[in-house]
């Protein structure tokens, strides 16, 4: 049974490689909707750790919407110049009480504001399929799943809706905003 998450809850995002090993870390995205269909988080100048320990933070807002039966999940970035999509091809994601979770596999697909598209890391995919052996249904499951993602590309299925993407952020300023007046009267309250 899947634990339903609170919308507004804060919580790190995990990925990992076929092998189990870890690969990236999120530190802080908020619970957006925990529904049937998706699970929508968002992020605002995020710390992610790299697996090497490098660390970085985000530059701009992003809706991430994480699927329980799909093979990709699909992180809208909100830039000056509109909305860039991020999609990774992954397992479905699993929440353990600890994290967002999800196995990447490599392959990405990177979608510009005028609906340009492309096909990213396949070098990667191709090497990392012999480096972690593959198994035959993972990769026709991947092959599978780029088809489906590109499809929803091409329709323009949600979330790959300008609409629906700032629906979502709109309900994500909310909640960071409130986070943020949070964190403020907990350091008023330590300084005093």
């Amino acid at each position: 049974m899947m634990i339903k998450l609170k919308n507004g809850k804060k919580i790190e995002i995990h990925s990992y490689k076929h092998d189990g090993s870890l690969h990236r870390v999120w530190i802080t995205s908020f619970v957006i909707e925990d529904g049937f269909l998706h699970l929508a988080t968002g992020n605002q100048k995020t710390k992610v750790i790299e697996k090497d320990g490098r660390s970085w933070y985000t530059k701009e807002p992003a809706i991430c919407f994480f699927f329980p039966n799909e093979w990709f999940n699909i992180i809208a970035m909100l830039k000056n110049d509109g909305i860039h999509y991020y999609c990774n091809i992954s397992s479905p994601y699993i929440y353990d009480g600890e994290a967002i979770k999800y196995i990447d596999y490599d392959l990405d697909i990177k979608i510009y504001p005028n609906g340009k598209h492309y096909i990213l890391d396949q070098k990667e995919y191709e090497s990392n399929s012999i480096k972690f052996d593959y198994p035959e249904e993972v990769k026709e499951i991947v092959n599978y799943a780029l088809k489906k993602l590109t499809h929803w590309i091409e329709t323009k299925k949600a979330p790959f809706d300008e609409k629906y993407v700032m629906d979502y952020y709109e309900k994500f300023k909310k909640i960071f905003n409130y986070h943020q007046e949070m964190k403020g009267q907990k350091k008023d309250r330590q300084e005093k």
